[in-house]
């Protein structure tokens, strides 16, 4: 059994047609046909169901997928491993981010790396959190930077800080000189939001459903950028991390008191994951630059 067979098994799961794996490969189907054959002989069990019009995995060929994923998997870090240089003279690291990190934590993160280790190849993504733990999981990326609330038992995870959100407006509100907002008062703030599909919506719904009021969203946003050139331009607050308002000559984040709103800033990578030579760099750099902010 070579590669070749487990990646040709594998593409036929994916698209659930030999015609539609065979055209992702570029290879004609009866040759694909026939390397699947070859492995369902050496492994004494049919992977698939081809009674109906759509190829389906057996039960078999459930259990195997799992196997086979993971030994690609596996097989990638070997390949990683074999060209990781401890001097850093070269190498590569992907980076997932939930947005609101991008502004003052992710930015200067990077700048330091890059200062040090120039010739590391950085790939960074923006994403949800639950679509990092499933790319972390496959393998798609080396580690992560989001919240606490974990989901997967197979993610790892390590504190980064403890970040406070705050109501930010603009320079011209008249709320700019205030240093503290009580929930009275922000009951009353007309809000806009990141929209339901980030972290920080839920975290910021479940605040005002722990001291049950009502947040009066007028607008949403599907960015970070959106809501800020907002909160710039209009009338309308929103909450965001105190610290991107801290970095701006234009915004002013006024604290909630007295109860805060604080969330754990985490990161994530697949347990038993291996670590390059430049992720491990990254990760003494993130708890560095955490602590200094």
């Amino acid at each position: 059994m070579i590669l070749r067979h487990i990646n040709y098994f594998l593409a036929v799961a994916k698209h659930g047609s030999f015609t539609k794996a065979a055209n992702s490969l570029y290879v004609s189907q009866p040759a694909l046909s026939q390397q699947i054959k070859q492995l369902e002989e050496a492994l004494g069990a049919a992977l698939f169901d081809r009674s109906g019009r759509k190829v389906r995995l057996t039960d078999a060929g459930e259990v195997y997928a799992d196997y086979a994923q993971r030994a690609l998997q596996d097989l990638a870090e070997g390949k990683r491993a074999i060209h990781d240089v401890q001097n850093m003279s070269r190498g590569a690291l992907r980076v997932a981010i939930t947005p609101t990190f991008t502004t003052y934590l992710i930015g200067p993160l990077i700048k330091v790396f890059n200062q040090r280790y120039p010739n590391v190849t950085l790939s960074v993504q923006e994403m949800s959190q639950e679509r990092m733990e499933k790319q972390l999981l496959e393998d798609e990326f080396d580690l992560g930077i989001a919240f606490a609330d974990v989901h997967s038992n197979d993610i790892a995870w390590q504190t980064l800080l403890v970040e406070t959100l705050a109501l930010v407006v603009n320079k011209q509100h008249v709320l700019a000189k205030e240093q503290a907002i009580n929930l009275k008062m922000l009951s009353k703030q007309s809000l806009v939001l990141l929209s339901s599909k980030f972290a920080t919506r839920e975290q910021i719904e479940r605040y005002y459903r722990q001291h049950d009021i009502n947040p009066q969203v007028l607008m949403e946003a599907n960015s970070l950028s959106a809501v800020i050139e907002i909160v710039r331009h209009t009338q309308l607050t929103t909450l965001l991390p105190a610290n991107i308002a801290s970095g701006r000559d234009d915004l002013v984040a006024i604290a909630l008191a007295p109860s805060l709103l604080t969330r754990t800033a985490v990161l994530m990578q697949r347990k038993g994951a291996y670590q390059s030579a430049a992720t491990q760099a990254f990760i003494r750099l993130a708890h560095q630059h955490c602590e200094s902010i």
